[in-house]
């Protein structure tokens, strides 16, 4: 099955994405992934975590169930606190890379029928009440929040992703 014409700029973004959120983390080391602009905003720790958290979420929309032990710190609505069950970055980013291949894969073979069920309640918004609107709502969330990863880059004195 090909990519649903439906899909093909929320696949895009998500893809854009992915090169941008790992561009943005070139370059910063552990420690600075846990170093907060202030006491109201969230590190770049929680940012990836609550993409790939998301990510698994859309997947499991999808028909593919995938997720991580960890990724519950993440969720939507949880607080940014430091937890002995967190993972590394580097278990973090082999995390996302594999929610790169899996969300790929589940967009391609992702059946007008599936893009044509109601959008789950409750649940992301859809512009459309389907779930290919809850979709491409979550392209533009996932953009919101590498959009916040790249300013906590610029605020931690990296030159930007780009330029």
């Amino acid at each position: 099955m090909s990519l649903s014409p439906r899909l093909a700029i929320a696949s895009q973004s998500f893809n854009l994405n992915a090169s941008f959120l790992k561009q943005g983390l070139a370059g910063i080391d552990d420690a600075d992934w846990l170093v907060r602009p202030n006491d109201h905003s969230n590190h770049i720790q929680w940012i990836v975590g609550h993409l790939a958290c998301s990510r698994s979420g859309l997947l499991a929309r999808l028909g593919d169930k995938w997720s991580m032990p960890w990724m519950r710190l993440y969720a939507r609505g949880t607080k940014c606190v430091e937890s002995p069950d967190a993972p590394t970055p580097r278990e973090m980013m082999e995390a996302w890379e594999e929610s790169c291949t899996r969300l790929n894969a589940a967009l391609e073979s992702a059946s007008d029928d599936l893009l044509d069920t109601p959008a789950p309640k409750p649940g992301p918004p859809s512009a459309d009440g389907l779930l290919c609107g809850t979709i491409n709502f979550m392209a533009l969330h996932e953009t919101y929040h590498v959009g916040q990863a790249s300013y906590v880059r610029s605020w931690l004195g990296k030159p930007g992703v780009m330029g």
